[in-house]
């Protein structure tokens, strides 16, 4: 794995100075690029066709569903036409059990929760389908064209049928290509592509995996996406744009990362939720603050020890853990959050010490404040010596104590 995220690092890097040389564009910034949204149920392959457009292993693939829940934002090219490319989870219909799609998302009730009430559990996992929804339908609305994705070895399926139709009902007035995924023969993935016919768009046959089709499905996207206009202000874009820092959010499982980048966001950026791991992906944002200052903020998955990652034989989870060593390699400052409650506890050393070994600026985070019962000035003085005592390895680094819901001090 640490091979894999090395060469992925390698390919972005030449990917990047290959589109410097060829493109004569301007720089333009993430936010101001066409966004393209990958749509449909779990499953269909929307990650794998998400790196094969954006270049490298940006987005976690394991062969089970359910594994992306947030959106996920990575830039890409195609000829002189550059665009965002937005990876979402897979829409569940709502005419599924709530058993049904807890088991079809593989969400466990175990690891990690077991200080957390049964009742607390079972509600956040039955809110868990919506929130993913809910990202997909934000990534939906501010994209100018859908690439709908559909599974041509499962064939058509009632859920394909349900996303079209609510794709036609909401969304007509954008473009909407329909992509047949895990067509890897062309001849048979005509075959494979007919049957949908029935939903109402032209499949495009396509295999994400070895790329077949993809060159034609990147031409119609361009063909939609209208060139940019109006950049003439944007001329020293390409200096501030290689100058932003990058800050990464870094921690255990359900300290409060996601909510403290959601509040300096001041949007649902990511899914909060107590189920421990709900966060999987690296998630870049881009955050400009008042003064005009950009900045790129990661969040990342929860690091659990290792042994406890290992027993539980997640691929997953070993992938997200990845992705959050290598969010803090490639970042400028780390945001070490711990939980007020729980104190410092040796995983957060060993984080810590990993921060420390790569050179990075850190500050931390000391989360969930609030709930620090009759707190006085001494509570401050007694937890600082405590936190500079344990995570001796950061004793120059700067602490702030918040409250990532309540939005206190989240400004520090």
């Amino acid at each position: 794995l640490d091979r894999e995220l090395r060469v992925d690092g390698d390919v972005r890097e030449k990917r990047r100075t290959m589109r410097d040389k060829t493109s004569t564009s301007k720089h333009i910034p993430d936010s101001k690029l066409p966004k393209v949204a990958v749509i449909g149920r779990p499953n269909v392959g929307k990650s794998a066709l998400f790196n094969r457009l954006v270049g490298g292993n940006r987005a976690i693939v394991v062969d089970e569903p359910g594994v992306t829940r947030d959106r996920l934002y990575g830039r890409s090219y195609w000829g002189d036409q550059e665009f965002m490319v937005i990876d979402t989870g897979g829409v569940i219909t709502l005419s599924k059990s709530q058993a049904g799609v807890m088991e079809e998302l593989a969400i466990t009730t175990t690891v990690g929760m077991d200080g957390i009430p049964m009742a607390s559990r079972e509600a956040a996992i039955a809110r868990m389908p919506s929130m993913i929804e809910k990202q997909a339908v934000a990534a939906v609305e501010e994209a100018a064209v859908l690439l709908f994705l559909v599974d041509g070895q499962a064939g058509l399926v009632a859920a394909d049928i349900e996303i079209a139709d609510w794709l036609r009902r909401n969304f007509s007035h954008k473009c909407i290509i329909l992509a047949v995924n895990k067509c890897e023969s062309p001849r048979k993935g005509q075959m494979q592509a007919l049957e949908f016919w029935s939903l109402g768009f032209t499949p495009l046959p396509i295999s994400a995996i070895t790329g077949t089709g993809t060159g034609e499905l990147l031409d119609m996207v361009c063909s939609e996406l209208k060139k940019f206009e109006g950049l003439e202000g944007l001329d020293d874009v390409e200096e501030d744009e290689n100058r932003v820092p990058a800050i990464s959010i870094v921690g255990r499982p359900n300290v409060g990362k996601s909510s403290i980048l959601n509040a300096l966001v001041g949007e649902d950026r990511t899914i909060v939720s107590p189920v421990s791991g709900t966060t999987r992906d690296a998630i870049d944002t881009e955050l400009t603050t008042v003064d005009g200052q950009k900045y790129k903020l990661i969040d990342t998955a929860g690091i659990r020890r290792r042994a406890a990652v290992a027993s539980a034989g997640s691929t997953t989870e070993t992938l997200s853990v990845k992705r959050a060593f290598s969010a803090i390699r490639r970042s400028d400052v780390v945001a070490l959050v711990i939980e007020a409650m729980a104190c410092v506890s040796e995983q957060d050393y060993k984080i810590a010490e990993r921060i420390e070994k790569e050179g990075k600026a850190c500050v931390i985070v000391v989360n969930k404040w609030d709930t620090i019962p009759n707190k006085n000035n001494e509570s401050t003085t007694h937890y600082e010596q405590d936190v500079r005592e344990k995570l001796r390895v950061l004793d120059w680094a700067p602490i702030v104590y918040c409250s990532a819901i309540n939005g206190n001090s989240v400004e520090k």
